[in-house]
């Protein structure tokens, strides 16, 4: 039995949802100075539920929908805990403070961002998830950069850059995957049509991040003192030895051998956990109890402890409470219609490719502001767009180029989606703390996440990198018995 499509909600009552849960957040954000975006999401998915309830819905399929794109990002939810469990494991058994120790004696503050994002960017291309590059590589630059003195947002935007450029353009990365999935083109081709973009936004940034090192952290005198203090202290409660990196260097084994993220992380848990019983003496309970509420430590010198109480499963609760709250909500907009009614308003007022293109990043951005989900603004502007494209003639690559700019690399961007909330969490950024955002400078300081659509906007005015539907792609198109226009 067929069921009947229910019309969409108005745009005005599409809107109204939106709209309010972005005001809600905002006076929590900014007037009442908490950063606890949890419960304006919350009343956010309430209201869309009422949307749908005006519309003729009943609640078990809003319900339904909001558990579909949940159920959709439970294997990024399941990353974020093995992710916690990692960072206070790997912290046991000496694998972060050797990390933090070889950075303060090689690395120096010239060279310290430029190197940071390098770092990164090849881990995450080697791993294909910019989670696990924040959560493991990212955290132990964290604690060189504040050896370094080097502000930790600077620090971050560097980590962040880097990191979401492997799960731009890493054939294991699950973003890069469902772009081309959604729209129907080749994932190699998509990769291959990302990289005039991608690659002058790394370098632009990679020239900042240097230019930055010796202009500004140069000028700086760096307290040999405070480093000799957190080395010195390192060692002391720390065995330090290069045969503590093999955790780091299997994780990048496995996922170089394209082992899912999740086994290839545990792993990285096991031999940690290993290490921290052989080399540092520690018991399996401890093991157990580091992974689970993180690893503690009081050396008598605040810095060193700052650095160094972190991680666990229960470490990453705020955030995965913030993802679930969001997910529901982008679920409910999606089942209802509302985001869908705002898309094709949109859709019909773009009549040019230049638009067109424009339309799509800042559709995906705009999915990512509201439903905080990464996963859905690929998703419903990649479907929503493609007849579009189609139409004009021109190649999908295109739209599946511009909902990985503006979803996947603005993601991290927006401190309560999933991807922002775990860059918070896992660089161990305080965001809010007696009304002080200082450390969301890390949000224009990533260049090259939002560099990249920038670029992107450009050559659709300019036609540069904007290929035209192949005949092959047409007569695809055709076979399928998908829409072209």
């Amino acid at each position: 039995m067929t069921q009947t499509k229910r019309p969409h909600p108005s745009l005005l009552l599409a809107l109204t949802p939106i709209v309010l849960t972005l005001i809600i957040l905002g006076i929590q954000l900014f007037y009442f100075k908490d950063f606890t975006p949890h419960i304006p999401i919350a009343i956010g998915l309430a209201l869309t539920a009422l949307v749908g309830l005006k519309q003729g819905m009943k609640w078990a399929e809003i319900e339904k929908g909001a558990f579909h794109v949940i159920h959709v990002a439970l294997p990024s939810v399941s990353v974020l805990i093995t992710v916690g469990m990692l960072i206070g494991v790997w912290i046991a058994s000496g694998t972060v403070p050797t990390l933090i120790y070889y950075g303060l004696n090689i690395l120096s503050p010239e060279i310290f961002l430029a190197a940071a994002m390098m770092l990164c960017a090849v881990v995450s291309v080697s791993v294909g998830t910019s989670w696990g590059t924040m959560g493991t590589v990212g955290f132990a630059l964290m604690g060189i950069g504040y050896g370094f003195d080097v502000p930790a947002y600077w620090t971050a935007g560097a980590v962040v850059s880097g990191a979401f450029f492997g799960d731009k353009i890493s054939p294991l990365s699950d973003t890069t995957n469902l772009a081309p999935a959604v729209t129907g083109t080749n994932l190699f081709d998509h990769i291959k049509n990302m990289m005039p973009t991608t690659l002058p936004a790394m370098l632009i940034a990679l020239v900042i991040y240097t230019v930055v090192g010796f202009v500004v952290m140069g000028d700086k005198t760096v307290s040999f003192d405070k480093i000799n203090i957190i080395t010195s202290a390192l060692d002391q409660h720390f065995v330090i030895s290069p045969k503590l990196l093999i955790p780091v260097a299997l994780v990048i084994v496995l996922a170089i051998k394209k082992m899912p993220a999740i086994p290839s992380l545990f792993a990285g848990v096991v031999v940690g956990g290993f290490f921290a019983m052989v080399t540092q003496e520690k018991g399996l309970h401890d093991i157990f109890t580091f992974a689970n509420s993180g690893y503690s430590i009081e050396t008598g010198i605040k810095a060193i402890d700052s650095l160094l109480n972190r991680g666990g499963i229960q470490s990453m609760m705020w955030t995965i409470s913030l993802i679930l709250i969001a997910l529901a909500f982008g679920g409910a907009l999606e089942r209802t219609g509302c985001m869908e009614s705002v898309i094709v308003a949109i859709r019909s007022k773009v009549k040019t490719f230049a638009g067109m293109q424009t339309a799509a990043i800042s559709t995906s951005f705009a999915t990512n502001l509201v439903a905080g989900d990464p996963y859905l603004s690929i998703a419903l502007p990649g479907r929503m767009y493609a007849p579009a494209y189609r139409g004009m003639g021109y190649s999908t690559l295109n739209l599946s180029r511009a909902i990985e700019e503006g979803g996947t690399l603005m993601s991290p961007l927006i401190p309560w989606n999933a991807g922002g909330a775990f860059v918070i969490t896992a660089l161990g950024l305080s965001v809010g703390v007696d009304g002080d955002f200082t450390n969301l400078l890390y949000i224009p300081l990533a260049f090259a996440c939002w560099l990249s659509p920038v670029i992107g906007i450009f050559y659709a005015y300019t036609g540069m990198f904007s290929p035209k539907a192949s005949k092959e792609e047409i007569q695809g198109w055709k076979d399928s018995g998908e829409p072209v226009g």
